[in-house]
């Protein structure tokens, strides 16, 4: 069977120009706002709206969107914030940091270019000519010259269900990974009741040492006598590390001794998303030597008194998560803390008898969650290789 030679054309040749509007010329008393913080990353939808007063009006805010416009963040695009706008949001107005994208209905099908957008390729390409060091950006321009597949219109929907079909069977495996945390939760809170947590934490500088990694960035690094893997921030993700990309660095001899990951560690990101912020995981000696990088926290915690896997379930329960955010610094979708703030961190170090009985019943849990995070990989694999297939007319 001869396969189907896909056409392609700029994404800016297919969508519609999208009205720039000022908040306080509508003359109204409130407006709904779409930030860069609005999007939730992984579920890929607009879930942070907030309805501001006008007086109040953010000076980004000046994009009119409609039920049906995609929106792509321009500023970090290795991320790849994008969603659809839903019914219930047409009309709102949106930040100068998306680039809205609204396809013409006779030439472009939404959900076609919304797969499209978080694709490898589109993903890649943003990345390539994204500038900015600390925070690396493209223009719209560059968005809506980048090229896209386009096929019929009753091609690009046969796509799009196939994909959609696809994600709904990820969607359900993210949702039971969540029920698994939500459990682990309630375990915590269980045998460890937040009354007391509060009555006897203490910093978390007395119960572990806590140090920073490597500088990435830097000419240096190319010419440092070692290379060795290291820990990223895409690597730590809540309650479990993802693995399945771990870089090299240029390193001396005394920062791989120094950094040097050890099992029963844990890893924390300093920022990211605010639902992310202080998401941590712990490292079992799964790749060695194997050292960390600055934007990660090392937390080698004194395990007489705490043990790793009470304080990684710790990480993921609402009175850390919300210290987290009261000191981190905030900017517009991102926070961040600092190792002066995770040394503060109040931490509980209960009778080490309540710990392991509580490790028990968590490896059961953890068990039937790591499965589950295997099932997970799998269908994230199949569906890379969908999206690879589809866009290069083999489906």
């Amino acid at each position: 069977m001869k396969l189907a030679v896909p056409t392609y054309s700029s994404i800016g040749e297919c969508v519609d120009p999208v009205q720039s509007i000022d908040p306080v010329a509508t003359g109204g008393e409130k407006f709904t706002y779409i930030d860069l913080s609005a999007i939730n990353n992984e579920l890929k939808t607009i879930v942070g709206q907030r309805v501001l007063s006008t007086a109040d009006a953010p000076s980004r805010a000046r994009q009119l969107v409609r039920t049906g416009d995609v929106l792509i963040a321009t500023v970090r695009p290795n991320l790849n914030a994008v969603a659809i706008v839903p019914d219930q949001l047409n009309g709102s107005i949106a930040s100068t940091g998306f680039c809205v994208l609204r396809p013409k209905h006779n030439e472009l099908h939404t959900p076609y270019l919304f797969h499209w957008l978080r694709t490898s390729f589109f993903i890649g390409r943003m990345t390539q000519f994204a500038t900015g060091q600390s925070y690396p950006a493209v223009s719209d321009r560059i968005v809506k010259e980048s090229l896209l597949p386009l096929p019929s219109l009753d091609e690009q929907r046969r796509i799009a269900t196939i994909l959609d079909q696809a994600e709904t069977l990820r969607s359900k495996r993210r949702q039971t990974l969540a029920l698994h945390m939500q459990l682990i939760r309630a375990l915590f809170d269980k045998y460890f009741p937040e009354q007391q947590n509060q009555v006897d934490a203490q910093p978390l500088c007395e119960l572990a040492s806590i140090v920073s990694g490597v500088t990435v960035h830097g000419a240096a690094r190319a010419h440092m006598p070692l290379r060795v893997p290291y820990i990223r921030v895409a690597n730590v993700q809540a309650g479990h590390l993802r693995l399945s990309e771990v870089k090299e660095i240029g390193a001396t001899p005394r920062e791989v001794e120094e950094l040097r990951l050890q099992a029963g560690d844990i890893l924390m990101t300093e920022g990211g998303d605010f639902d992310k912020l202080g998401r941590g995981a712990m490292w079992n000696g799964e790749i060695d030597p194997c050292i960390h990088q600055n934007h990660v926290f090392r937390v080698r915690l004194d395990q007489g008194r705490l043990l790793p896997e009470v304080f990684a379930s710790y990480l993921e329960t609402r009175l850390a998560k919300n210290y987290f955010l009261k000191c981190a610094k905030k900017t517009s979708n991102l926070a961040s803390i600092n190792m002066t703030q995770l040394r503060a961190l109040p931490t509980l170090s209960p009778p080490m008898s309540t710990q392991l009985d509580f490790l028990k019943k968590l490896k059961a849990i953890e068990d039937i969650r790591n499965k589950a995070l295997g099932s997970l990989k799998a269908i994230n694999e199949t569906f890379a290789s969908l999206q690879h297939r589809a866009f290069r007319g083999e489906l």
